[in-house]
């Protein structure tokens, strides 16, 4: 496993300033490194570019660089690579994986698309590459309502993998789909009782929260958006404090854009910091400079998968 090199102090001594040394390596690899919201500070203070899925996979569509450091996780990465088939991606950790996508395996995923084969397949970008592979049209967060909204009504839809996404795109356009019963670990942990409770004891604060959160949380939402469209209504609305029903790790973003307001992290079930996503924060600082300075670990994959992936994101970056 790669996280075993930090253990090896001999082979890759860490310098003591990390941000200057990932500063050189980017010069001398002509890297770019694009991190995801959910990333811890420190990685989100040193990247490139900074964003949701969709602001992502533009940036890694359109970047010169000829390395592409993906802080985040492995569909994101992999997201990259098929889009830049000849430029060197690396994942500071490849365990750095996702509930969601590990919720809908190819194989059941292909009997289930058998089942409907009248049906076109929209997935959620947070999926493997060979589900996007057996997918028509990409999605995100961002963009998913505008997507289905631009679909023939006579059309039915798979969309796949996000129970909790797919239901909530379902209600906002009026179309009814057929949904792969997958969730994410983070936006299903939220307690709608504790959030009530927090509300009652900060009665000024509005509820913002992701479409990946389950309906008896949404419905108690003043906003419901993507982490960009959040950070944004944050920054636009006239509330002083927030309760933020998303991975924590974009509050550290909501603060710096207004360091006046009161942002406060929606509580779990259970009194553990289940919020934040295990995989995302299995990317380091360290791990990112170890990364660079040993070009791997790298994303590849078949060049069959690659190509098939490319047409279904090809077409959401061109509906988008």
């Amino acid at each position: 496993m790669f996280t075993t090199l930090l253990n090896q102090p001999n082979a890759n001594p860490i310098p003591n300033d990390l941000f200057a040394a990932i500063e050189d390596l980017k010069k001398e690899l002509n890297a770019v490194i694009l991190a995801h919201y959910y990333q811890d500070a420190d990685i989100q203070d040193i990247a490139d570019y900074l964003g949701d899925s969709l602001g992502l996979s533009q940036q890694a569509a359109s970047t010169n660089a000829d390395v592409i450091v993906f802080a985040g996780v492995h569909f994101m990465a992999e997201t990259a690579k098929i889009l830049n088939p000849d430029k060197l991606v690396l994942l500071p950790d490849l365990e750095a994986g996702c509930s969601l996508a590990d919720s809908c395996p190819p194989s059941e995923f292909a009997r289930f698309k058998s089942q409907h084969p009248d049906h076109i397949v929209i997935s959620y970008i947070n999926c493997t590459a060979e589900i996007k592979a057996m997918s028509d049209i990409i999605c995100t967060s961002s963009n998913a309502v505008k997507i289905v909204n631009q679909i023939p009504a006579e059309q039915p839809i798979i969309f796949a993998p996000d129970r909790n996404l797919g239901r909530y795109v379902m209600e906002e356009t009026g179309r009814d789909m057929v949904l792969w019963q997958g969730s994410c670990i983070v936006h299903e942990t939220f307690s709608e009782k504790k959030m009530v409770q927090l509300k009652i004891e900060h009665p000024e604060a509005e509820i913002i929260a992701h479409p990946e959160c389950e309906e008896v949380v949404l419905r108690h939402a003043n906003y419901i958006g993507s982490t960009t469209a959040l950070l944004k209504y944050c920054q636009q609305s006239d509330s002083d404090g927030f309760i933020v029903a998303t991975e924590p790790g974009i509050i550290h973003q909501m603060r710096k854009a207004a360091p006046h307001k009161t942002f406060i992290p929606a509580p779990a079930m259970s009194n553990c910091a289940c919020n934040e996503c295990p995989h995302m924060r299995l990317n380091t600082l360290e791990k990112l400079y170890l990364a660079m300075k040993n070009r791997q670990p790298e994303i590849t994959m078949p060049e069959a998968t690659r190509v098939a992936a490319l047409r279904p994101i090809q077409r959401m970056l061109e509906m988008s």
